[in-house]
């Protein structure tokens, strides 16, 4: 079983981030109390097996304060039980990443993933983001030296800036995780609104195919597996957290905008912060439910299984809704086969590398509709 926990704040807004949070932190305190009343209210949506993963995500979980952590953890313990050696995840801000606050953190958490994006000073300035480039090179070191060896860092390609440099300098930081995202123009951001108006280019698509074919063929020879299409780890260190989602299994997602699954639904938290406390402290749960036909079931898996290494296995998708999907997607199918988008690998079909590419596309064309 595995659990989310949604920090909706940050210190300032990126440029091109349209994740939910704000960067007025008055309200971090009620959030925090009404987190730890929706883990009680929503104690029984899992069942009663041990938590293999606990995940904080963001906004900007390394603002909460040792206080804060430590409620949240004990409100967990008393509501979950935590199996042993369980993989506690949090996602922070290079520059929240100090002496002081790494022993905070040491306490709580065992896996740091680490929000580098680029180490190019220009380009974090345009992004808006809260480190500068040295913070960038050094908030590593500074974690492994605190003891903390289970590091994922966060990369963006498609920014423009010197992508070659940025893989040689994450290289060189020897960590056995990197999370590599293409820049996507979002509307409603900052650089969406630019773009709209006439003032930003639209996204390289040329350079962004060749920074991607660059990071797998520079991490894979450097010993990295590309397990997910954006997640490269070396052996045995795969985000566990992260492979619960594409594999299906249940998680229970807390706090404003955070989404749970079941197996049967997918359930998604208000997105905004002030209706989430009050309804929270009201003893009420805010959310809409999508309940998962077969169907949908189908789809979702084929969605995210295509990204792993993994792929999809067809005796999940028989076991769900008979011969119906191989009927339907045969031809299909068999043409990306044959294009080699798509390849078997016993019962299981896999993207190829070519695949990867047009992984949105091969999977939409596989749905059952």
């Amino acid at each position: 079983m595995h659990l989310y926990i949604h920090i909706p704040f940050c210190k300032q807004a990126c440029h091109y981030c349209n994740f939910h949070f704000s960067t007025n932190l008055q309200n971090k305190a009620a959030m925090v109390r009404a987190i730890c009343r929706e883990i009680e209210l929503q104690r029984h949506y899992l069942p009663a097996n041990p938590l293999e993963t606990i995940y904080f995500g963001g906004g900007t979980p390394s603002l909460l304060s040792e206080r804060e952590l430590a409620d949240i953890f004990e409100t967990i313990q008393t509501r979950f039980s935590i199996a042993p050696g369980a993989e506690i995840t949090l996602e922070a801000n290079p520059d929240d990443l100090v002496e002081a606050n790494l022993g905070v953190l040491k306490r709580f958490v065992n896996r740091l993933s680490i929000g580098i994006q680029t180490f190019d000073a220009a380009t974090l300035l345009k992004m808006n983001r809260a480190h500068n480039a040295k913070q960038s090179e050094v908030c590593v070191k500074v974690a492994q030296d605190a003891g903390f060896e289970n590091i994922s860092v966060d990369l963006m390609y498609g920014l423009g800036a010197d992508f070659d440099n940025d893989l040689s300098k994450t290289l060189a930081l020897n960590v056995p995780h990197v999370s590599a995202y293409c820049l996507t123009i979002e509307p409603k951001t900052v650089w969406g609104n630019q773009q709209k108006s006439g003032h930003r280019p639209p996204e390289d698509e040329e350079r962004a195919v060749a920074e991607f074919e660059t990071l797998e063929s520079t991490l894979t020879q450097n010993g990295y597996e590309q397990y997910e299409i954006c997640s490269f780890a070396k052996p045995n260190r795969y985000s566990v957290h992260n492979s619960a989602y594409w594999q299906r299994e249940p998680y229970l997602g807390v706090g404003p905008s955070a989404h749970s699954y079941n197996g049967h639904s997918r359930q998604y938290n208000v997105t905004n912060n002030a209706r989430y406390i009050r309804a929270v402290e009201a003893g009420r749960l805010e959310f809409e439910i999508e309940q998962l036909s077969l169907d949908n079931q189908v789809n979702d898996y084929i969605l995210t299984g295509l990204r792993t290494i993994w792929g999809c296995d067809l005796g999940v998708i028989q076991a769900l809704v008979g011969e119906r999907w191989q009927r339907q997607q045969r031809a299909t199918l068999e043409n990306y086969i044959e294009r080699d988008y798509l390849a078997r690998q016993k019962n299981n079909i896999v993207l190829t590398k070519a695949g990867k590419l047009f992984a949105d596309r091969v999977a939409s064309d596989l749905f059952l509709v």
